[in-house]
């Protein structure tokens, strides 16, 4: 499959778009003050889920950003 231009593009920035999100969610996931992601400095569950779906965004990230990327330069290659 032959991916266009744009949406390779788009796919690529998706990919970067999802890593600047999630790794500013979890640094101030680490830094919550509030109680809800640390009980007596021991993470609580709402800190697991949301490390979780972190660590999901961050290879569904990869893997879309990964394949605008090799859309790109298969254009790059036959143009």
């Amino acid at each position: 499959m032959k991916l266009s231009r744009p949406v390779s593009w788009f796919l690529l920035a998706f990919g970067v778009w999802s890593w600047v999100i999630w790794i500013t969610f979890v640094k101030n996931l680490v830094a919550d003050g509030s109680g809800l992601a640390f009980d007596d400095g021991r993470p609580t569950a709402y800190f697991w889920v949301h490390l979780l779906l972190a660590v999901v965004s961050f290879v569904l990230g990869t893997v879309v950003g990964a394949i605008g990327l090799r859309g790109l330069r298969a254009l790059r290659r036959t143009s």
